[in-house]
């Protein structure tokens, strides 16, 4: 395909009306269908194996390594050497968020006034790909936030992907869906995924740009005509736009405090750290506003990876294009139940390890692509982050083992700067991680969270248990592309209101802030 949008290095620069009927659209497999058609990436580019050739050889050699230095030195001395090296993967993780969360302060995120959005006759044909899986309980609540998009109905294009086998979600829908809507109905064939509905959904893509909502997600009204304004004021190699995600109802309980804190930093804190200065940014699983051509080019979604939005985030880094932050803000339930919240959770940690293992197939071409910076922050960001939330209990039960028997059993395994290091890294660098969530709570309103926080190893905990959770998931064919559905709907907005604290005094309520 011919594509009129530049690639290269850039991204170092600065910066007629739908019938109101039900209209269905039932797929053919094992064929390109429509005019739109797009390749997914290729396999070698794919999560469909879990690892190449090349890293299968490299997984053995590293194992004879391991094995010959423990024969060589010793277990005690291998030991040592293991904690010095996860010590430093520690300290690596930590100063980098710090330096990216200090950097946000001067992240150039684009913004406009109401009078400056584009006007009516300005708007191009937008669509919104809606993904839903068994969500009969939100249908409703989702037509509505989405037919109050302020936007011309006869340029929007809301195509709602459901398995053709959903009866659930099928029987919810109206019989007479609201102008601007479709129902596209996904051929239940493996792999069930998002990223392969949204696929199907791109095909039949009419909009300039196209956006991702999923089933709970509240955005600003006038998301749509912002992320035009702000894709028509950035260069065309800038292919797509990130919104800011937050929760809705993070006073449920204390898992959805820790969640909501955690998007808090995330999205309006890291994120546009990233955005500063111009690193690869693993995208959010909605509001990601595209340049639809673009998007076609690079082939669309992995449908075998289950956190396809931050593959595609470094699949467009590679390619030589950027992603920027914008500044509007889409809402969405948190999880409140813990079963719910580690399914979701360990797919997460499940496909960003997909993610890690299928960009690092060819290691060389990809810090050619990224350039060494950008090779970096995807080692850490993707990486290394999730190495070390699969570490933590090792460490924690040796810093248990430290307080409860004494420094003698363990004393041979920390050396000196060992110790020290692991030490400021252990209490220094989770004291300022913790303020770090203090502050993006206080950054948008989210007082009451704040002395909750002292609770975050708690949480981090919990990541942990997911995590593990994740890995026994990928090392099992079946369950390797399996996309744990997550449960929406726990919390009703009435509920949600009704739990949400008094402000404080000379503060505004929780709430938007843009």
């Amino acid at each position: 395909m011919t594509s009129s949008l530049p690639r290269g290095r850039h991204r170092r620069e600065p910066v007629t009306p739908p019938s109101i009927s039900i209209p269905i659209v039932i797929p053919t497999p094992g064929r390109a269908r429509g005019r739109h058609a797009c390749p997914s990436p290729s396999r070698h580019h794919s999560a469909y194996e879990l690892f190449s050739q090349g890293q299968r050889v490299t997984l053995v050699l590293a194992g004879l390594v391991a094995v010959g230095s423990v024969v060589a030195v010793g277990p005690i001395a291998a030991g040592a050497a293991l904690i010095a090296g996860l010590t430093v993967l520690y300290a690596i993780v930590l100063l980098f968020k710090l330096w990216i969360v200090g950097a946000s302060c001067d992240s150039a995120v684009l913004r406009f006034d109401a009078a400056e959005l584009p006007r009516r006759e300005e708007l191009p044909v937008y669509t919104v790909l809606v993904p839903l899986h068994r969500e009969g309980k939100v249908v409703p609540s989702l037509l509505a936030r989405l037919s109050a998009l302020d936007y011309p109905h006869d340029r929007l294009q809301i195509l709602l992907l459901v398995e053709a086998d959903d009866a659930e979600t099928r029987e919810a829908l109206p019989a007479t869906l609201p102008p601007g809507f479709e129902l596209v109905l996904i051929p239940p064939e493996a792999p069930r995924t998002k990223p392969k509905a949204c696929n199907v959904g791109l095909e039949r893509a009419r909009g300039e740009f196209c956006v991702i909502y999923d089933a709970e997600d509240r955005p600003d009204p006038d998301q749509l005509r912002a992320a035009v304004a702000t894709l028509r004021a950035l260069p065309s190699w800038v292919v797509c736009v990130q919104a800011e995600l937050r929760y809705w109802n993070p006073w449920t309980n204390w898992l959805t405090r820790c969640f909501a804190a955690e998007y808090a930093l995330n999205f309006g804190l890291f994120l546009p750290g990233l955005d500063r200065y111009r690193l690869p940014i693993p995208l959010g699983g909605t509001s990601n506003h595209f340049r639809t051509e673009a998007l076609r080019e690079l082939g669309g979604w992995d449908p075998h990876n289950v956190t396809e939005d931050a593959d595609l985030g470094i699949r467009i880094a590679r390619y030589g294009w950027g992603v920027r932050m914008m500044d509007s803000v889409t809402e969405e339930e948190a999880n409140s139940q813990l079963g719910n919240w580690l399914r979701q959770r360990s797919r997460w940690i499940k496909g960003y390890l997909q993610t890690w293992l299928v960009h690092m197939r060819a290691p060389m071409r990809l810090l050619r692509e990224l350039g060494g910076r950008g090779f970096a922050s995807f080692q850490i960001t993707v990486g290394i982050s999730t190495f070390t939330t699969l570490a933590n209990p090792v460490v924690w039960g040796l810093t248990l083992c430290y307080l409860v028997l004494g420094p003698e059993p363990i004393a041979s395994l920390f050396p000196r700067p060992v110790l020290y290091t692991g030490m400021v890294a252990m209490v220094a660098g989770n004291l300022l991680l913790v303020y770090c969530h203090m502050a993006a709570c206080l950054r948008i309103g989210l007082y009451g969270l704040v002395s909750g926080m002292l609770l975050l190893p708690l949480y981090w905990a919990l990541i942990s248990v997911a995590g593990y959770r994740a890995v026994l998931q990928l090392l099992r064919p079946s369950r390797r592309h399996y996309w744990e559905l997550t449960e929406h709907g726990l919390v009703t907005e009435r509920c949600a209101e009704a739990e949400q604290p008094e402000p404080l005094l000379g503060h505004a309520p929780t709430g938007h802030t843009n």
